[in-house]
């Protein structure tokens, strides 16, 4: 085991390794083949806290449904690229339970994972007409979306939330959209990494502005219910998980089943289309598409083209998880609960060694604890902590990547086990007395 900190010399050279020029400033990716080749030359073990990698084992139901959908021979024959008729109903039934929204199963998808529902989102939606083409990110969020918009040829906005909440949104919004170049709207809700978490009023701010300029909603939900200030966790009764979905005519729910089902591993999400939408036609999408119609393009002319379905096996896996839920039998948001109090003994041994709260209200209420937390450190930049704490054993990103205006770095409490609390405290005590 090194002395800690570890020598800047050699930091830099593993970087350099890696392909890295500024520790501070790498992608998500990059910093983990750093910490693996760190750890494999030097013995030292990480607190991994870069990658927001589900930490729990996969639900048993979706286990055995994968298993039993193998024996009987699925992994042999394609599988219907709109997805299953049974997992479509499943999807539609817990977005209904949940939400109280209703969208009929023709319109509700299984997808690559999240990742490629907002792909396919900002693509559909950036071709209904020649003359909108830009993406309206509503930050801080997930970077990997702007790295989407830029390789489907997009220009795209942004702004920190925490700026403009309640009815300084209206105001920023129409700001914004006033340009009247803008195809989407994208977030998350909660949010990836300052989890904040939009309240009814904004919500109907945001379906407001989007009716009047006629733009497409991506709702990012891959955190849904996990906002634990509220008891989301009785399906078909109040209180429902909050939506845009109440407020907008022209949306796209997308559901990711890494975080709350911890089904990162199987690539499979949902991806819902409001019914309105769905069965809008626009003639600019016959450029790109074999249908003007919006739900026809996204599942022939996207779905079918750049992945012709989710594994056949991960259908079956998600439906037989989706029944349970649906039916009661399956408590998800208890489950996933243990990230709440992972981050909020996390954030006690982060302040009480000299670090702040980047995001620590939530408009007018206390932050909730989910799996992400934003601290910084007095006189830090963001990418200058991310390459400090580097130096002691903990690996984390810069804001800046997410879109944050403000300095300090994301923490993911996902991967943290009982042993490692001890750990971080003593780390975190030894950085203080170096940096203090």
């Amino acid at each position: 085991m090194p002395n800690l900190p570890l020598e800047m010399e050699r930091l830099h050279r593993m970087a350099a390794d890696c392909g890295i020029v500024r520790i501070g400033t790498a992608g998500i990716r990059q910093l983990r083949r750093l910490v693996d080749r760190i750890e494999a030359e030097t013995g030292l073990q990480f607190i991994r806290m870069e990658m927001g990698i589900p930490g729990l084992p996969s639900p048993d139901a979706a286990v055995q449904g994968e298993i039993q959908a193998l024996q009987q021979g699925v992994g042999a024959v394609y599988p219907p690229f709109e997805g299953i008729a049974a997992l479509k109903t499943e999807i539609a039934r817990f977005i209904q339970r949940y939400t109280d929204v209703t969208i009929a199963p023709p319109n509700c998808f299984p997808t690559l994972g999240a990742m490629q529902g907002c792909y396919l989102g900002m693509a559909l939606a950036a071709r209904r007409y020649a003359d909108k083409t830009r993406i309206l990110f509503i930050d801080p969020g997930f970077p990997v979306n702007k790295l989407q918009a830029r390789s489907l040829g997009l220009t795209y906005t942004t702004f920190d939330l925490a700026d403009y909440r309640e009815n300084k949104l209206a105001s920023k919004l129409e700001s914004v959209l006033a340009a009247g170049d803008y195809a989407a709207i994208v977030y998350a809700n909660p949010s990836n990494p300052a989890w904040l978490c939009l309240s009814a009023t904004e919500l109907e701010i945001i379906g407001a502005a989007a009716h009047r300029h006629d733009l497409v909603v991506i709702e990012d939900l891959a955190y849904f219910g996990m906002d634990f200030r509220t008891d989301y966790r009785q399906p078909g009764k109040p209180p429902f998980v909050p939506t845009v979905a109440h407020h907008a005519d022209h949306y796209l729910l997308i559901i990711s089943s890494s975080k709350i089902f911890s089904l990162a591993g199987q690539r499979i999400g949902m991806l819902a289309i409001s019914d309105s939408l769905a069965r809008a036609r626009h003639a600019h999408l016959k450029r790109f598409y074999p249908s003007d119609v919006f739900s026809e393009a996204l599942a022939y002319g996207g779905l079918y083209a750049i992945g012709a379905g989710v594994s056949h096996s991960a259908q079956f896996g998600l439906l037989a998880l989706l029944q349970n839920i649906n039916r009661g039998r399956y408590d998800f948001l208890e489950t996933v609960r243990i990230y709440a109090q992972r981050a909020a003994r996390l954030k006690t041994i982060f302040r009480a060694n000299g670090f702040q709260l980047v995001y620590d209200r939530d408009g007018e209420r206390r932050l909730a604890d989910g799996f992400y937390f934003t601290v910084a450190y007095p006189g830090m930049a963001g990418s200058d902590l991310v390459t400090a704490l580097m130096r002691f054993g903990i690996s984390a990103i810069a804001l800046d990547a997410t879109g944050s205006a403000r300095q300090g770095v994301r923490a993911c409490v996902s991967q943290i086990a009982e042993s490692d609390f001890d750990i971080i405290a003593e780390r975190l005590a030894h950085f203080q007395r170096v940096f203090g």
